[in-house]
């Protein structure tokens, strides 16, 4: 099973392709956008505390049996964020320095 590849980002719900080179995930696969990754939530995700990679890019031909976007879809529900930008703020600013390895 792959990636779910989220099509949207969960705080500003910016349309993010499977082609997207801004899409980053956590290790939950909550996705976010690059910017919202670097300007507001710091490289901490707000649902889990982990830090972000970006999505790897699912190849639209399959050059092996049964792996693309056609046998292998992306994702179609919209998620959002449970928390409000204050919050988030509140659980980003004590961790942001630490490394996401050392969280």
């Amino acid at each position: 099973m792959g990636l779910e590849l989220r099509p949207n980002c969960e705080l500003c719900d910016r349309d993010l392709p499977p082609s997207s080179p801004d899409a980053r995930i956590c290790s939950y696969e909550c996705t976010f956008c690059a910017d919202c990754v670097d300007t507001v939530l710091h490289n901490v995700c707000p649902n889990c505390g982990g830090g972000f990679v970006p999505r790897p890019i699912r190849p639209v031909t399959a050059r092996r049996a049964e792996t693309s976007l056609t046998f292998d879809p992306p994702g179609t529900t919209r998620r959002h964020t449970k928390y409000s930008r204050d919050e988030i703020a509140t659980f980003v600013e004590p961790v942001r320095d630490i490394p996401p390895a050392d969280r």
